[in-house]
């Protein structure tokens, strides 16, 4: 299966570039999966640079678990990291999705220094 970086995610979702997203659309009806980093890359980008809110940051991920054309790396893990997202935005769907990587992996707790991370099961505040 091929696999798309964060441009062509951030396309599909923000369909910004006409051309860009048919090329995108074009690349991944075939079957495209999404890694980790590159939808973590994505969330980032929406926030920063689109200014898009956690709670049409947590479509864009739900409608990407729900694609017919893109496979997402580990997506119940994802669906788990979406779970707390929607119920804690402020910490932001990277954070989630670290937790939830770190929880499938078996390396428990994980250490932060971020008091509101620190409020997630599995998480040690140092």
């Amino acid at each position: 299966m091929r696999a798309v970086d964060t441009n062509v995610v951030v396309r599909l979702v923000v369909r910004d570039d006409p051309e860009q997203v048919r090329a995108a659309e074009k690349f991944t009806s075939s079957g495209a999966w999404v890694s980790h980093l590159v939808l973590a890359e994505a969330t980032c980008v929406l926030d920063a640079v689109y200014e898009r809110s956690a709670g049409q940051i947590a479509a864009a991920i739900d409608m990407l678990l729900n694609h017919k054309d893109l496979t997402l790396q580990h997506s119940d893990l994802v669906t788990s990291a979406l779970e707390h997202f929607r119920k804690r935005p402020a910490l932001g769907f990277s954070d989630c999705l670290v937790i939830e990587i770190a929880r499938k992996a078996g390396h428990l707790p994980l250490g932060t220094f971020d008091r509101n991370l620190a409020k997630l099961g599995g998480v040690e505040r140092l």
